[in-house]
């Protein structure tokens, strides 16, 4: 209002504005009330959620980032939880849950401090350094362990602490019976120690996404088997081609075996019949020069990202080679790499070096479909996981079960140290924390002591879905860490504490845990630095359609593209 009573408006008409601490209440209120929602679903004995799309589709679940993503989140500080632990998950493929529990534990410690009238930007100072502190205090704790994936025999001494650590990813997961864990960990652990590779400063190499995981419907989880090479879910292209080559000579195409219409608009003005039959008898020549250049540099197999012609395939199929037409980009890539073959994107620049090899390249039916199975590489740098279940959904938490897995190997193979799972960490921070808070000047101690109460929750949390009293669990925890026993946690399976965690098989990888406090600090730091909200008004339905044809355009998106 201005000093002669005229209102000035500064917003758009229907726009919303709050702003002071009703703000920063209502968004950590928000962030809170998705805390709590993945609360549950946190540790072995976590509950799933089940989760139905617009669509109608069911999602059944306790993997945090499953959870977030598929549930449509409207609340912008909501949403900024929900980045965080698509964040976690991009980083370190693990504790996705943990992130984003502690952050909701954070801001609801961070409550109880405004509410004493601490300014926003101390408790943010005090988190801050109590999270560094937080990563010093899990680097101490954490053991080294010895990782050699050099030789047979570094692979067979290194074997049980990759078991230690597949196993503790895969008990919070529902897969059946412990023979199918068992059989799952022995997948993950073989096709993580074939595509690692050893790093100049330390450490090795995994990337996930040489792991290809291949799901098809049928048979069971226990069927499910690791293939060092590649499946297709393609069929060969031609009835006359054979459905099995061993010692496969195996050509990468990125180019179209066929004609390629040209893009630009021309007319051809054809006199007489044989006109229409030197233009066919021209494309003919022209295939065959293709098909005669892959048999010279003695392929036997092709496998080709475009369309093939019927007519090169039928000189293909004459010629007694395999071929396999629009398979996808990241699948010739994982080839490439599994077959030490060379992706060519044209014919003509085909030469024998860039042939790749495999013993055995076979059509086999799987359940009701056909698959091109490429196995028996000399030194597969990546290879698939064929996983076989009774049911989609069954299917979808298998795949995320044996990603946590193959993420929790590759932490360990990159940053080779383990901490004590079963809350025992947490515990330990936050006694050193509270210790180390003696030493902080001023407000800031008290956001020290709130961040080391917030860790706390991870282990009270474990010991709820326990179904143990939460209270007295922690009180014995604090006795057993504060006696020196630092691998003192609570064992969920049978609900009460154990004094050394690794007896259990339950380790994780330090830098998932790093990355946890990390994360949910930023995000917790990140809401109680906002102090106004200001909403536009929503689309009305008109507005929306406009707006979505206008970006279609721009996209170039109104036509429809061809296959």
């Amino acid at each position: 209002m201005s000093t002669y009573g005229i209102p000035v408006l500064i917003l758009k008409e229907g726009a919303s504005r709050t702003y002071g601490r009703e703000a920063l209440r209502n968004n950590i209120m928000a962030a809170k009330a998705l805390a709590e929602v993945l609360m549950s679903s946190l540790g072995p004995k976590g509950l799933d959620k089940m989760l139905v799309d617009s669509f109608g589709d069911i999602t059944v679940t306790n993997d945090g980032a499953t959870i977030v993503k598929e549930m449509e989140v409207q609340h912008p500080a909501a949403k900024l939880l929900v980045e965080t632990a698509k964040a976690v998950d991009a980083e370190v493929g693990d504790g996705t849950t943990s992130a984003v529990v502690l952050a909701g534990a954070l801001l609801s410690k961070a409550e109880a401090l405004l509410d004493q009238n601490i300014h926003p930007t101390i408790i943010i100072e005090g988190f801050k350094k109590a999270a560094e502190k937080a990563s010093e205090i899990l680097e101490e704790v954490a053991d080294s362990v010895s990782v050699d994936l050099e030789t047979p025999e570094g692979i067979e001494k290194t074997r049980p602490i990759l078991k230690e650590l597949a196993y503790a990813a895969l008990a919070s997961k529902y897969i059946a019976s412990p023979d199918v864990v068992e059989h799952f960990i022995n997948v993950v652990i073989d096709a993580v120690t074939t595509v690692a590779e050893k790093r100049p400063e330390g450490g090795y190499l995994v990337r996930s996404d040489n792991i290809k995981i291949e799901k098809k419907k049928g048979s069971s989880l226990s069927e499910t088997r690791l293939i060092k090479g590649i499946v297709l879910d393609k069929e060969v292209v031609h009835p006359g081609m054979p459905r099995r080559v061993e010692k496969a000579k195996i050509a990468l195409l990125d180019a179209p075996l066929e004609i390629e219409k040209p893009d630009i608009t021309a007319k051809i003005n054809i006199t007489s019949p044989d006109q229409i039959k030197k233009f066919l008898d021209e494309e003919t020549r022209l295939l065959k020069e293709m098909v005669d250049k892959i048999v010279a540099v003695g392929a036997n197999v092709v496998i080709c990202q475009k369309g093939i012609d019927d007519v090169a395939q039928h000189f293909l199929a004459k010629k007694g080679i395999l071929a396999v037409r629009r398979v996808k980009r990241s699948d010739m890539e994982k080839l490439e790499r599994a077959t030490g073959g060379r992706i060519v994107t044209s014919v003509r620049d085909l030469s024998e070096n860039d042939l790749g090899y495999a013993e055995l390249v076979e059509e086999r039916r799987v359940g009701n479909d056909k698959m091109v199975f490429v196995e028996g590489c000399r030194n597969p740098k990546a290879v698939t996981i064929l996983v076989r279940g009774a049911n989609d959904m069954l299917l979808d938490d298998a795949e995320r079960s044996l990603n946590d897995a193959i993420n929790a190997l590759r932490n360990v193979l990159r940053e080779p140290k383990v901490l004590p799972g079963g809350g025992a960490p947490e515990i330990e921070v936050a006694m050193r924390l509270r210790k180390w808070a003696e030493t902080v000047s001023g407000k800031e101690q008290l956001a020290v002591l709130a961040f080391a109460d917030a860790v706390e929750e991870i282990a009270v949390i474990l010991a709820k879905s326990a179904g143990m009293d939460p209270l007295e669990t922690l009180m014995e925890l604090r006795k057993a860490h504060a006696s020196g026993n630092k691998y003192a946690g609570i064992n969920v399976i049978e609900g009460k504490i154990t004094e050394d965690m690794r007896k259990l098989r339950v380790v994780d990888p330090l830098s998932v845990k790093k990355q946890v406090i990390k994360a949910a600090t930023e995000a917790a730091t990140a809401i109680l630095k906002v102090d106004d909200l200001i909403a536009a008004s929503p689309l009305k339905k008109e507005e929306k359609e406009k707006k979505g044809k206008e970006e279609e355009e721009e996209k170039g998106l109104s036509k429809p593209e061809l296959d």
